[in-house]
């Protein structure tokens, strides 16, 4: 092996290391949101689309998840109790419901994720627009990747259901 296929080598092992724990401090971040928040992990999840997002509707929520409609009407219902949603008429069918974040709510993910903003912002200033967009398609390639694979493991579990390991 070359020299500079053995770099190569270690940089994407150093890279999928990099990605991976990136990956944890995330998950140890949602994990401190969603306590602080008094809410579960999925529930932290509708949060997080619907800040995103915006107003949508409960199916169209229900896909981003993968939740059924009787679990994300059960997530809105607690949502709503906690005060951290609310459910409006759609303007354009008044047969429709669209759930959105409330005042209070939103208020609450600022003040949660500003200093997080803060950092950021900060560490992106010494990127020009072309390592920014490098940045950008990164991620999007990894979000690809990511929905790809996770849709190969829910049909795994759908077809041979969950692992056991033998204990011998």
């Amino acid at each position: 092996m070359s020299r500079e296929s053995l770099r190569r080598e270690h940089l994407l092992d150093a890279l999928g290391h990099a990605v991976r724990a990136n990956q944890r401090a995330t998950d140890q971040v949602d994990e401190a949101v969603t306590r602080l928040l008094g809410v579960n992990r999925t529930d932290g999840l509708c949060l997080d689309i619907l800040d995103h997002r915006g107003r949508i509707s409960a199916g169209a929520l229900a896909e981003e998840t993968g939740l059924t409609s009787g679990a994300i009407t059960a997530v809105i219902d607690r949502l709503e109790r906690a005060g951290y949603v609310r459910r409006v008429p759609d303007p354009e069918d008044r047969r429709r419901v669209l759930v959105e974040l409330t005042e209070p709510a939103r208020a609450i993910a600022w003040e949660l994720f500003a200093p997080l903003a803060e950092l950021v912002g900060e560490l992106l200033a010494g990127y020009d627009e072309e390592q920014l967009t490098m940045l950008i398609e990164f991620q999007d390639l990894g979000r690809q990747m990511q929905e790809r694979h996770a849709a190969l493991l829910r049909e795994r579990l759908r077809t041979e259901g969950q692992i056991r390991l033998s204990r011998s």
